[in-house]
């Protein structure tokens, strides 16, 4: 199928008309504290269940609870028809947060607890990021595949430690780099792309702001050390997407800076970011990451993505479309033919969950390469060590 074909044949599938009806005004919006999309530190995505397993084949556990992100990494393996078998965290808080919302699985007394017991095919955490490293390497050293909240390391010797681990005891280290894979806009450019719906991909442009809503972060998240910096942390959601979309396997940071403009009264703490890339294939890449997503606004970041390639663009509005719709996932296409706007919100899913855990019983890679997870990694890693401060 030609890359047209493609594209109309699923804009037939996603949309009956080209554009969506806008919304009366800006006034008559529900607010951003009423919109359950607009905290990002506990949003998690829902879709449609789509199992590739049956009830009790593929059993996992949730461990160290500290980001709400938990939550959607739990939520994608459930509909993909894993079994949540057991919870745990020193917080009884936070499992009782997660237990309401998966009232079968049981409380463990510790992660010892679930490390032991043999039905338990992996482990899902999202510990305070300079945590998620180490406690990594426990899990595979258990004989446990482990699924962690980006960003997966703090430092590049957790990387290399991680490496060394997967190479000895043949177990994944997967990354819940979540703002493509479970982002049906996201998901729908990465088949685009692949498809060469727009020819050969030349650059990759992310913005990534988000809602920092100070009060609900616990205190770790301001601290330099434990959180990694902002090009680490939400940054490592960019380097992933230029990955994906350009095909490149390495990259050179040639520009990286961070500062904190805004937020002195948490002195090691990062509110802006940006960075440049040019990968092997000479392929470039910009990024901004930020936290001063306005009050105003109905969702926690208005998050954009712009793949520039010699037949076309895309646009990616992921969240909402300012002032329009309050909605999230659409996706623009502009090519040698004309321009389309398709609204794809609950029309492709969330298939990388479904993928990884064929994956992990299969011992295949369809999900996300290791080699894949590990460079976006690496790459947010080196950006963060090579950046200047602004202020």
């Amino acid at each position: 199928m030609n890359r047209r074909a493609f594209i109309s044949q699923t804009a037939a599938a996603v949309a009956a008309s080209a554009m969506l009806p806008r919304v009366a005004s800006a006034a008559t919006a529900p607010a951003a504290s009423a919109n359950k999309a607009a905290d990002g530190m506990n949003y998690a995505p829902q879709g449609k269940p789509r199992p590739v397993v049956k009830p009790g084949e593929f059993i996992f556990a949730a461990a160290h609870l500290d980001h709400g992100h938990i939550h959607g990494q739990c939520n994608g393996l459930t509909e993909a028809g894993a079994q949540l078998k057991w919870i745990y965290d020193p917080d009884a808080k936070k499992v009782a947060a997660l237990h309401e919302r998966f009232p079968d699985a049981k409380v463990a007394r510790s992660l010892d607890e679930i490390l032991a017991d043999p039905a338990v095919q992996l482990v899902a955490s999202a510990a305070v990021t300079s945590e998620r490293g180490p406690l990594g390497c426990r899990v595979m050293e258990a004989g446990k595949d482990y699924f962690t909240d980006k960003a997966p390391f703090t430092t590049l010797d957790q990387l290399e430690q991680a490496k060394a681990v997967v190479a000895r005891t043949g177990r994944k280290y997967m990354v819940y780099y979540s703002e493509r894979i479970h982002n049906e806009s996201a998901m729908f450019a990465t088949d685009l792309v692949q498809q060469g719906a727009i020819g050969r991909v030349l650059q990759v442009i992310g913005l990534g702001p988000h809602r920092l809503n100070a009060p609900s972060r616990p205190a770790w998240f301001f601290e330099r050390e434990k959180f990694g910096g902002i090009l680490c942390d939400i940054g490592s959601h960019q380097f992933e997407q230029f990955l994906t979309y350009t095909g490149a396997k390495d990259a050179n940071v040639v520009h990286a800076a961070i500062a904190n403009y805004a937020h002195k009264e948490y002195p090691t703490f990062e509110d802006f970011g940006e960075a440049s890339l040019i990968g092997d294939n000479a392929t470039t890449n910009f990024i901004r990451v930020d936290w001063f997503t306005p009050a105003g606004l109905g969702v926690w970041g208005d998050g954009r993505t712009i793949i520039l390639g010699t037949k076309g663009y895309i646009e990616l509005r992921k969240y909402i479309e300012v002032g329009r719709e309050k909605t999230g996932d659409h996706v623009y296409v502009v090519d040698e033919k004309g321009e389309q706007h398709l609204h794809v919100a609950g029309q492709v899913g969330f298939r990388f969950f479904g993928e990884l855990i064929l994956d992990c019983l299969n011992r295949t890679e369809k999900a996300m390469t290791q080699a894949h997870a590990f460079k976006a990694a690496e790459l947010c890693l080196r950006a963060q060590a090579e950046a200047r401060w602004l202020t």
